[in-house]
């Protein structure tokens, strides 16, 4: 049996944006930004955004400084607009929202507009499958310790992350997750049981996939560690590592592809989809 966790006293609740975060000064600049130089151009807001190919009500939210742009829309814009490079730069200073690390929000940014999105973890359970228990005794055990306002906005952040697997319904999630990630017991049996109800609620989703490498095996792809991969709605690829305290965002299509060639041959490796659901329960059973 794991050991006891005690309960961290404050909670929160949130949902996420992907797409509309609160105003900021940065934000409306950037806006105002696009909006000058699109008027400056000619256009209209309805030519701007078929030109870009997004709607009028995105191109409406990011010009009045309601929506972050993803890097798609940057390009486009940029595009459009002349190559000056001004959007480009004006976007690598955006305010972001609190509770993300630095080196992650790229990432995050592309998550958000993903098509398919595919996560193999062998550290700890993937910050979008995790309850607000276990994330909070990951923010607990972080080094140097961190404040109780800081536990608080990084668990909204995570929570609001977390909407897009019922928010985004079309789009693809498949999870690798290694068996010692339950058998660990982060936090406590307490926690444990209730981590593994709620992934069992989400495999439950049609647009999510879970399988559990198990904790014996000979062969096994991914000892070179953790990595996502996703694919953009223009069916352009990327992949994410990270390391402590940095991560690296990558678009070059040679290593994607050996990326994507380790994450298939460990989809074969793992426990089918039916069979790591059993693996769970009988875990669970195990607490």
């Amino acid at each position: 049996m794991c050991g006891r966790w005690s309960k961290v006293a404050d909670s929160t609740v949130g949902t996420f944006g992907g797409g509309e975060p609160e105003v900021s000064d940065s934000l409306r600049t950037f806006g105002a930004v696009v909006q000058a130089l699109r008027e400056h151009a000619g256009l209209s807001r309805e030519e701007f955004a078929e030109l870009v190919r997004f709607s009028k009500h995105t191109v409406a939210s990011i010009e009045q400084g309601r929506r972050m742009p993803d890097p798609v829309f940057v390009e486009r814009a940029e595009e459009v607009l002349g190559n000056t490079g001004a959007l480009r730069k004006a976007a690598a200073h955006l305010a972001r929202q609190p509770g993300l690390a630095a080196w992650f929000r790229q990432w995050a940014r592309l998550e958000a507009v993903a098509i398919s999105l595919y996560t193999y973890e062998c550290r700890m359970v993937p910050g979008l499958l995790q309850t607000e228990a276990y994330a909070r005794q990951l923010f607990v055990d972080e080094l140097p310790p961190l404040a109780d306002e800081e536990i608080e906005t990084n668990w909204i952040a995570r929570a609001k992350r977390q909407t897009l697997l019922r928010e985004r319904p079309n789009t693809a999630f498949g999870f690798l997750l290694e068996e010692h990630l339950f058998r660990r017991c982060t936090g406590g049996s307490d926690v444990t049981r209730d981590l593994i109800d709620h992934v069992l609620a989400i495999t439950e989703l049609r647009n999510v996939e879970v399988q559990v490498m198990p904790l014996v095996r000979a062969s096994h792809a991914g000892l070179h560690g953790p990595m996502q991969l996703l694919e953009s709605p223009e069916h352009k690829w990327y992949a994410y590592t990270e390391a402590p305290e940095s991560g690296q965002l990558i678009s070059d299509a040679k290593v994607i592809s050996v990326l994507q060639q380790r994450y298939a041959r460990m989809r074969a490796q793992a426990l089918t989809l039916e069979d790591s659901v059993r693996l769970l329960e009988r875990m669970r059973g195990e607490l």
